[in-house]
C-alpha cells in the first residue's frame, strides 16, 4: 500500500522521501488547493521529480482548484510544464482541468480530488468512466463504505489516513469565500471555521480534531485501498517525517509512536470517528496552548529522522577480479545497468582478496539511496585488489546509476484544438425565467405556481406530498440529496420510482454520485450549485455527462458567468440564504445525540450572528448564511442567463410570496441583504 506524503516545499520533500514515503503530492505556483504553501516553480518541480524518481518515489501534482475562463490559457501552460517534468499523476477537482489534461497529455494519470466529494459507488463509477484512474474519497466515510466502493468499482482508491479534518465536506465549503473572497475551492481558505462558533452542544462547534487512522492499519489493508494519504502541505518537515515514519512502522506491524505524532501537531488529540462510524462530540477539538508547547518539545528529535539518505532502492552487484585484467564492477537496479573498470589486481603476498571482503565493501552504500540486494563475484585465486580501489569503484558505479535514475522522462504534450478553448455565447437579451426552490411543500403558493417555470422540492418532501401534485406536473422537480450514502441509496431509488410513476422525471443533482444515480434511472438532470461549475469547459463536460441545464457556482462573478459558453441553459441562485457548509457530523448534536432537535437549529459566532442549521433526514446537515442574497433590484445584470433560482429555506409561505412579488416588480429588498460574490472577484 502506498504511503502518500504532503510536500509544501523542498525541506518537506526531503523529509518525506527519507522517512520512507512511496509517493509525494505537491503544488506548483498556480492552481493548487494550498496556494499559500511554498510550492514549486518549473525548475524546482523538475528537480523534485528527478530527486524522487531516483529514489523510487512517485510525484503527484495538485491541480485541484476551480478554474475561471480567464485562467484557461494559464492552466494549459501549467499542464504543459507538469508534463515536461515527467510527473506521475495530477490531482484534479475541476472537470474543465481534467478535460484539458486528457486532451493535452493522454499519458498522464488523473486522480479525482477529495474536493469532488466522492462518497458512493455511483460517483466513483462515473469518474472512472470519465477517465480518472484514481479517486480520493471524501474524508467522511466509514470503513464499510470505503470497502464497498473499492469492491464495486475496481478502481484505484485513495483515502486520507492522517491530518486535519475540514468540518465541511471538502468542495462544499463556501464560508471563507463568502466572508472574505478567499475560496477554499481555489486554494485560499482562511479557515474561519476554526474560530469560536457556539452551538447548544458547546464551543468551537465547527472545529474537528485531526483524523488519525494509523493505529487501524490492519483494517485499512482489508479495505483494499491502494494509497494512504497524509494531509499537511502547510505543515513543517518534522510533521511530515513523524507522520510518514508512523505509517511505515504500522504497515510493518511495528508500534507507531503516536505520542510523538500527537505532540508535533494535534487539536486536543486525534479522532477516527468517521472511519469507525461514530460521529459524536468526541470528534470535536481545537488547537490549544498545550498543543503548541508539546510541538516545540519534539521538533529537534524529529529532525534526526531525515538527516541522512535512506536506503530505498535495491541493486544487484557483480564483481569480476581476474589475473592480468582490469577489475570490473557491474551494477543493475532492474532498469538501468552501469559498468565500472578498475585497476589490474596484483599477486597476493599475504592475504588475497576474498569474496567476503568484496561483499563487505560493496555493502557500504551509506549516504546513498541504494542497498545491496543480490551479490555475485568471480575472483581468481591468490590475487589482491586494494579495498580502497573497490570502494572507489563502488562510489563511481552508484553515482552513475543515480544519475541515470535521475533523468526526467517527460510526457508528450499536444496543444488543445481551438474549439476546446474558444466559446460562443448566445446573448439572450431577456430576463431569465424564475425557478423556485422550497424546503417544505407548504411554502408553495398560487403566486409561486403562477410565476415559476419550475418548482424544486427536496425528494423526500415531494414524495411525502405526491398526492397534492395534481396540476402542472412538469413544473415539479425533485432535489436529490447532495450526499447519498450507502445506507440511504435504496431508499432514494424507491422514492425516485414513486415520482417516475407519477410522471415527474426531472431532478436536480448536487454531486457526481447523484448525477450517476439519476441518469441510470432515466431522469432528466439539472445540475445544482454544489457541482461547482466555474468555467465554460466544465460546463461543457457536465453537459456531455448528461446534464440538461445547471445552476453554476455562486463563487463566480456575474460578469464571468454571463460570458460562459453556450453549451446548455444555465442560471444562478439569485435569492436566498446561501448554503455555506455541509456536515456529516452535526455541530448541534449533543453527547446524547439529537435529543429534542427537530431538524432546525442555530449556531452563533463571536459577534453573536446566528447561522441556521438544517438537518437533511439525519444523513447530513447544512449551515446557511445569516444574510439573504437578493438580486431582484439588479435584474439587468442577469439578462443573459436562462433562469434564476429563488432559494427558499426558512421563509413562511407569505414571505415567499413577498419575495416573489418584490422580484417580479424589481423592488429592493426590505432587510439586510448581500450580493454574494456576484459583484466581486474571487481570489
Amino acid at each position: 500500500m502506498e504511503i502518500l506524503a504532503p510536500v509544501g516545499g523542498k525541506e518537506q520533500l526531503i523529509a518525506a522521501v527519507r522517512s520512507g514515503a512511496n509517493a509525494v503530492y505537491l503544488g506548483t505556483k498556480g492552481f493548487n488547493a494550498r496556494r499559500n504553501a511554498t510550492n514549486f516553480d518549473s525548475e524546482e518541480l523538475m528537480e523534485a521529480v528527478s530527486y524522487c524518481h531516483a529514489r523510487n518515489v512517485a510525484v503527484h501534482v495538485a491541480l485541484n482548484t476551480l478554474l475561471k475562463d480567464e485562467e484557461i490559457e494559464k492552466v494549459i501552460e501549467e499542464i504543459k510544464m507538469v508534463a515536461a517534468c515527467g510527473v506521475d499523476a495530477v490531482i484534479v477537482q475541476d472537470l474543465g482541468v481534467a478535460a484539458l489534461v486528457k486532451q493535452c497529455v493522454p499519458t498522464l494519470a488523473i486522480h479525482a480530488s477529495t474536493q469532488l466529494s466522492t462518497h458512493n459507488v455511483e460517483g466513483a463509477m462515473l469518474l472512472k468512466q470519465y477517465g480518472f484512474t484514481r479517486v480520493v474519497l471524501a474524508r467522511e466515510l466509514s470503513e464499510d463504505e470505503i470497502t464497498k466502493i473499492v469492491e464495486k468499482t475496481n478502481m484505484e482508491v485513495e483515502i486520507f489516513v492522517h491530518g486535519a479534518h475540514c468540518m465541511s465536506v471538502s468542495g462544499n465549503c463556501y464560508m471563507s469565500a463568502l466572508f472574505g473572497e478567499r475560496s477554499g475551492n481555489r486554494g485560499l481558505c482562511a479557515q474561519p471555521c476554526r474560530l469560536n462558533f457556539k452551538s447548544r452542544a458547546g464551543e468551537y462547534a465547527l472545529s474537528l480534531k485531526d483524523m488519525s487512522l494509523i493505529t487501524k492499519m490492519k483494517q485499512l489493508v482489508r479495505t483494499g485501498v491502494v494509497s494512504l494519504k497524509i494531509e499537511g502541505r502547510m505543515k513543517r518537515p518534522e510533521y511530515v517525517a513523524a507522520a510518514v515514519t508512523s505509517c511505515v512502522k504500522a504497515l510493518n506491524n511495528q508500534e507507531p509512536d503516536i505520542d510523538t505524532l500527537q505532540a508535533v501537531f494535534s487539536r486536543s488529540g486525534f479522532t477516527d470517528g468517521y472511519f469507525a462510524n461514530k460521529r459524536d462530540r468526541t470528534m470535536f477539538g481545537y488547537r490549544t496552548k498545550e498543543d503548541v508547547v508539546a510541538a516545540n518539545s519534539v521538533f529537534k528529535q524529529l529532525g534526526i529522522i531525515y538527516k541522512d539518505e535512506t536506503p530505498l532502492v535495491p541493486i544487484d552487484m557483480n564483481m569480476s577480479i581476474k589475473k592480468d585484467e582490469s577489475a570490473v564492477l557491474m551494477v543493475n537496479d532492474g532498469k538501468n545497468s552501469v559498468t565500472v573498470m578498475g585497476e589490474v589486481p596484483q599477486t597476493a603476498i599475504n592475504a588475497p582478496t576474498t569474496k567476503e571482503l568484496v561483499e563487505r565493501s560493496l555493502m557500504k552504500t551509506g549516504s546513498t539511496p541504494f542497498y545491496l540486494k543480490d551479490f555475485s563475484c568471480d575472483i581468481d585465486d591468490n590475487i589482491v585488489l586494494p579495498i580502497s580501489q573497490i570502494n572507489k569503484m563502488r562510489k563511481e558505479a552508484l553515482e552513475k546509476i543515480l544519475l541515470l535514475r535521475s533523468i526526467v522522462k517527460p510526457h508528450n504534450f499536444t496543444e488543445p484544438p481551438a474549439e476546446v478553448t474558444n466559446f460562443h455565447k448566445l446573448l439572450l437579451l431577456r430576463l431569465p425565467v424564475i425557478y423556485s426552490r422550497v424546503e417544505k411543500f407548504s411554502q408553495i403558493t398560487d403566486m409561486m405556481k403562477k410565476h415559476s417555470e419550475k418548482i424544486i422540492v427536496p425528494l423526500s418532501e415531494l414524495v411525502s406530498n405526491i398526492n397534492l401534485v395534481k396540476d402542472n406536473i412538469d413544473k415539479y422537480v425533485a432535489e436529490l440529496p447532495m450526499m447519498i450514502f450507502k445506507s440511504n441509496t435504496n431508499r432514494v431509488k424507491e422514492q425516485l420510482m414513486i415520482l417516475k410513476d407519477r410522471g415527474i422525471i426531472t431532478v436536480t443533482v448536487g454531486s457526481i454520485g447523484s448525477l450517476s444515480l439519476a441518469k441510470s434511472m432515466g431522469f432528466n438532470c439539472i445540475g445544482d450549485y454544489s457541482l461547482n461549475i466555474l468555467n465554460s469547459i466544465a460546463l461543457h463536460e457536465f453537459q456531455k455527462l448528461g446534464l440538461k441545464e445547471t445552476v453554476v457556482s455562486f463563487e463566480n462573478s456575474l460578469k464571468n458567468i454571463r460570458q460562459m459558453g453556450d453549451f446548455m441553459p444555465y442560471g444562478v441562485i439569485a435569492y436566498g440564504y446561501l448554503p455555506m457548509m455541509t456536515f456529516r457530523n452535526c455541530p448541534n448534536k449533543q453527547d446524547g445525540g439529537c435529543g429534542s432537535c427537530k431538524g432546525s437549529a442555530v449556531i452563533t459566532d463571536r459577534m453573536d450572528s446566528k447561522f441556521t442549521l438544517l438537518c437533511r433526514e439525519k444523513q447530513y446537515t447544512q449551515l446557511f448564511n445569516t444574510v439573504a442574497l437578493y438580486l431582484g433590484d439588479k435584474q439587468k445584470s442577469l439578462q443573459d442567463l436562462s433562469f434564476t433560482v429563488l432559494y427558499f429555506t426558512k421563509e413562511t409561505a407569505s414571505q415567499c410570496d413577498s419575495i416573489i412579488n418584490m422580484w417580479i416588480n424589481n423592488k429592493p429588498y426590505n432587510d439586510k441583504k448581500t450580493g454574494g460574490l456576484y459583484f466581486r472577484e474571487l481570489m
